[in-house]
């Protein structure tokens, strides 16, 4: 599944070629992804232009004139694919309707943008701009990383107590957004803090570690495009490249990076994900 670096390069790849745009024509072609399209979406879309296009944790948001907002989320396998030439360089013909093409937006500049999703697994809403941070798929995410409101204090606060693992912690959409499981193991494995360690003993020292980790991590994935395993792609077609920079995850009996360690990497299960870190030097 896309994760923040993901979902932030697809919106930094959108946002020249739809924003200050108009949608002209929102074709829905089927009545759901992972669950119904909102009522009458296609004619709630079309006409209007988009001043503003976000992201809060995996989540794309089109803000549209009408006070409304398209909520996006990619799911698995979910892709955003613009075509024409919207940004004048070249002609681009539109290519053919391909089977998983199950929404497709045309603006007013010749940009065409096709949501493609062959597990649909993805999802689209509306909900009002004004008051979307009480949207029942945004109302209980937590700080972004990026932000300035995840610090050492505010992570230390959340984690007191917790008698979870820090790996599960991390992966909890309501202590920070947009973290999965790729990224919580290359912070983690850097940070040498056990993915298997109690949230809830981790000290303050190694919490003050790990905070700026997490956004170097999340950074350095955000200029590499992403992270390309299965199924992502980016706005253009092209593959993300920060796996070739993975120093632990998908790397099961590799010799750990870490100087002087001897260690290997290990892969363990946790909450049905795979997790990757080095036995010898996480603590």
């Amino acid at each position: 599944m896309p994760e923040l670096p993901e979902v932030e390069t697809v919106r930094r790849g959108l946002l020249p070629v739809i924003e200050g745009h108009t949608i002209t024509n929102a074709d829905v072609r089927r009545p759901d992804l992972r669950w119904p399209f909102p009522d009458n979406m296609a004619n709630r879309l079309a006409g209007q232009k988009i001043t503003s296009l976000r992201r809060r944790s995996k989540y794309l948001l089109v803000d549209l004139a009408s006070g409304e907002t398209l909520i996006i989320h990619l799911g698995m396998s979910g892709r955003l694919l613009i075509s024409g030439d919207p940004l004048g360089n070249f002609h681009h013909e539109h290519p053919a309707p391909e089977k998983h093409d199950h929404v497709v937006f045309d603006f007013d500049n010749g940009a065409r943008v096709t949501f493609n999703d062959p597990r649909r697994f993805g999802a689209m809403d509306l909900g009002a701009t004004e008051n979307l941070e009480d949207h029942k798929l945004i109302r209980d995410i937590g700080p972004e990383p990026l932000g300035n409101t995840f610090n050492a204090s505010y992570l230390a606060d959340r984690l007191k107590g917790r008698q979870t693992p820090m790996k599960t912690a991390l992966l909890d959409q309501k202590i920070v957004a947009g973290l999965g499981n790729i990224y919580v193991c290359e912070a983690l494995y850097r940070a040498r803090i056990s993915p298997r360690r109690k949230a809830g003993n981790l000290s303050r020292a190694k919490i003050e570690i790990l905070v700026p980790i997490i956004r170097d991590v999340l950074s350095e994935a955000i200029e590499a495009g992403g992270s390309s395993l299965k199924d992502y792609r980016q706005t253009d077609g092209e593959l993300g490249y920060f796996q070739h920079n993975f120093r632990a995850y998908d790397r099961e009996g590799e010799a750990c990076q870490t100087p002087e360690c001897s260690g290997k990497i290990d892969r363990i299960v946790q909450s049905g994900r795979s997790t990757f870190f080095c036995g010898r030097c996480q603590r």
